[in-house]
């Protein structure tokens, strides 16, 4: 019996292995070895018979009109078949590289398999052979192989036709007859996206400047711009690449990110004529630095950009609008995000914007340019970029500072990694999140999430994106509560303030810590007491008294017409008097004169209370530090519980104040409360049927003295309401259940004790009626069932 041979370089079947013999439709698992099949890796072959073809197929078995990747053989009548593995044969891995001159590669393994009918009429000898890469022959692809090619000899006198098929189209056909009995067909290619590429073929898009190229290792290798450009068309590839510099963090054009921990200017982008630069200064820590300001030098013009949008040329100030404006070379623009500075050269336009907080520097040009600076690589030697004209000669001393135990590190990651879900996640693929997650990490686990940081590496990776990408960012300033104005905008301040958030809301003009630490470190507002000799003067630090939210122009001397005078270029308020004027009290001891003043503040909260602290600085020429006292409260008790009977009900009453919205911070006797300070106070009880009764708060008030019929009197909530007089108060689920809260901002009686005893008045009310007292301008009482019995309970402070 003579047999077709159909010879097969494979490793998915072992050498020496047992042969697989098969009658019908046989499944033959080689995932030792996959098989690529123009382009795409196998791991199984399935063989079958029809009445005229052997059919081996890569996706399942063959089913016609149903696609798959499938060598359709014509073989009629085929009834049985062997597939059987062997170490290589020198003489068909000569004949091969004969034959196929590209066929570079060493067999390893043949697979002799045949195929036969009823009868001997259609007998064939089949040579087919696949060529691979890693010196590897094979049928249906070797191990990690690149390039095939499928080869058969015809040895008999039956004419063999085969198509090849991929997703059921033919992608190849070969003729066999007794006049070529050597002839091949090509099975190696590529594959992309449903589209084959021959060995060699390519194919280009010059709308995005992509080409993709089958090579010789069968991998379809696809060429476009750089990392650092962007399509212009046409096959063209201009340079277009942003850094951004946010916080402490510089991340280069090529995605890196580093910081920088002094207080230095540095080159950021360095190009002929034109260098970008940016200061580093500190805020509200010694050991965190912040980009604070960008400088623009061209051509011997010094164009500053700062924080709250004011731009100097040459030191004086730029009025700028929304409309651009070319100023030496320089297109200029303002609005509510920030500034933008705009320069062209030759054939490379550079933007920055500044938003105070964030610098992003965008370069486009044909070709990359020369770049020099942080931007070209965040990693550079901080030494070789730094800019010495416009550092201090201090600027490199390295400060450490006491550790913020405020500061939750886990809770500051999950704000930075919102970076990486919706909707910045459209953005993930043409924009790195990585970088800008790594900067704001490092960043706010060491510094206080204030100032407007909780946003600013959001709103630099959004600015970033819609440089780089289509993809729509809506609805992520919502989702961040996140403002579309820069923070800070148009507030200016000097060289040792920054703009920042108050202790008590708004913003204002800060100390920064290296300058405030002399200050701090004494506990102190200003500097001594200027002594002359008849007079003396006292200076304050404005920013100071900013942080201590004192208006410095409520304060004034013994005399009220005696006010401080404000120097507009330092923010320091000086305060003076001489011997016969502003209240001025002159004493003589031991024949030595005193002159002494004091520095007050006017009482406008209220005739009874005051929420600003009392504000008392005495100084005299005899006197080196200003005496300053700042109020502050303790609580007495830290929870006031009370057991009440009334009527059928028998319960407890537990008053207790908290510093947070959510009742969690309770407040004890080593919690320090200020002036001004916002308190949430619940009343709570234990033993009541909350289906039955509701708690309602019907008043509370203060007063200086534990009895609650004390003078004077300030009164919080009255009649189940908040005081409209007074806005702090809030009043939370009054007559909703057996509990219910209220807050406001803490004070003290002017002029008077600085204790201070809240007494709150509470009712019971059955819930057949409505229980919640209605407020508002044309409040009523709600009609309500009270027992017999009004519950009392009263809580105690002093400063």
């Amino acid at each position: 019996m003579l047999r077709p041979l159909l010879y097969l370089s494979a490793l998915g079947l072992l050498a020496g292995a047992a042969p697989v013999s098969f009658t019908g439709p046989t499944e033959v698992n080689i995932s030792s070895c996959p098989i690529t099949y123009y382009g795409q890796t196998y791991d199984r072959v399935y063989v079958n018979f029809t009445s005229d073809k052997t059919v081996i197929c890569f996706t399942g078995f063959y089913n016609p009109g149903s696609g798959g990747d499938c060598v359709l053989i014509n073989t009629p009548a085929m009834t049985s078949g062997e597939f059987e593995i062997f170490d290589r044969w020198d003489a068909l891995e000569a004949d091969v590289h004969k034959k196929v001159p590209a066929i570079k590669t060493t067999m390893k393994c043949y697979m002799d398999s045949y195929v036969q009918g009823n009868g001997n009429s259609n007998v064939v000898n089949d040579n087919t052979v696949f060529r691979s890469n890693n010196n590897t022959l094979s049928l249906l692809n070797m191990l990690n192989s690149l390039l095939s090619a499928l080869w058969f000899q015809h040895l008999f006198f039956v004419v063999q036709d085969l198509q090849a098929q991929v997703n059921g189209a033919t992608v190849g056909t070969l003729a066999v007859n007794s006049t070529n009995s050597n002839v091949f067909l090509d099975a190696s290619g590529c594959r992309q996206s449903g589209v084959l590429y021959g060995y060699n073929q390519s194919m280009s898009h010059p709308e995005t400047c992509t080409s993709v190229v089958c090579g010789q290792t069968a991998v379809l290798q696809t060429s476009t711009c750089g990392p650092l450009e962007r399509c212009l068309g046409n096959n063209i590839c201009g340079f277009d690449s942003v850094c951004t510099v946010t916080g402490p963090a510089v991340i280069d054009f090529h995605g890196q990110v580093n910081s920088v921990e002094d207080r230095c200017a540095y080159s950021l982008v360095s190009l002929t004529n034109l260098t970008v630069l940016a200061t580093f200064r500190e805020r509200r820590r010694k050991d965190v630095s912040f980009v604070d300001s960008v400088t623009l030098r061209l051509d011997g013009s010094d164009f500053r950009l700062e924080q709250g949008g004011r731009v100097l040329l040459n030191g004086s100030v730029l009025t700028l609008n929304s409309s651009a404006q070319l100023v030496h070379g320089v297109e200029l623009s303002k609005d509510q995000t920030g500034v933008t500075a705009k320069v062209s050269l030759s054939d490379v336009t550079t933007s920055v914007f500044f938003d105070g907080s964030t610098a992003q520097i965008h370069v486009e040009g044909p070709a990359a340019p020369p770049l020099q600076g942080l931007c070209r690589n965040s990693s550079s030697s901080l030494s070789g970029l730094r800019l010495s004209d416009y550092s201090s000669t201090s600027c490199e001393t390295q400060y450490n500072d006491t550790a913020d135990s405020s500061i939750n590190c886990t809770m500051a990651t999950e704000r930075c990694e919102l970076l990486k879900g919706a909707p910045f996640s459209a953005c993930n693929d043409d924009v790195d999140p990585e970088p800008y997650i790594t900067a704001c990490t490092d960043t706010l686990c060491t510094y206080p999430a204030v100032d407007g940081l909780n946003c600013q590496f959001l709103e630099a990776y959004a600015r970033a994106c819609s440089l780089y990408s289509n993809a729509s960012l809506e609805g992520w300033r919502s989702k961040a509560s996140c403002s579309p104005e820069a923070f800070c905008q148009d507030r200016t301040c000097i060289d040792h303030e920054f703009c920042g958030d108050k202790t008590v809301g708004g913003t204002g003009c800060l100390c920064r810590a290296l300058f405030a630490s002399k200050y701090r470190g004494t506990d102190s507002l200003g500097d001594p007491t200027v002594c002359r000799e008849n007079s003396a003067s006292l200076t304050l630090v404005g920013c100071l008294l900013e942080e201590k939210d004192v208006d410095y122009s409520v304060l004034h001397l013994n005399d009220q017409n005696c006010r401080g005078q404000v120097d507009q270029l330092t923010h320091m308020v000086t305060f003076s008097f001489n011997s016969s004027n502003c209240g001025t009290v002159v004493t003589a001891n031991n024949s030595q004169v005193t002159y002494k003043n004091t520095i007050r503040a006017d009482n406008s909260s209220s005739d009874i209370i005051t929420r600003q602290d009392q504000f008392y600085i005495d100084f005299s020429c005899v006197q080196t530090q200003p005496d300053i006292k700042f109020v502050s409260f303790r609580i007495k008790d830290s929870s006031v519980v009370q057991h009440l009977v009334s009527g059928p009900w028998n319960y407890t009453l537990t008053m207790k104040s908290y510093t947070d919205p959510g009742l969690t911070q309770a407040v004890d006797s080593n919690t320090e409360v200020m002036l001004n300070q916002k308190i949430w106070v619940e009343l709570e009880t234990n033993g009541l049927d909350g289906d039955v009764v509701a708690v309602v708060t019907d008043s509370c008030w203060a007063t200086d003295q534990p009895s609650s019929n004390g003078s004077p009197r300030y009164d919080l909530i009255i009649g189940g309401c908040a005081n409209a007089a007074d806005r702090t108060v809030q009043v939370e689920r009054n007559g909703a259940g057996t509990s219910n809260h209220f807050s406001f901002n803490m004070f003290q009686f002017s002029e008077s004790s600085t204790d201070i005893y809240l007494h709150c008045k509470l009712q019971l009310c059955v819930r057949k009626n409505s229980c919640t007292p209605t407020c508002g301008a044309r409040r009523r009482r709600s009609s309500r069932s009270t027992s017999e019995a009004e519950a009392f309970i009263s809580m105690g402070w002093t400063g």
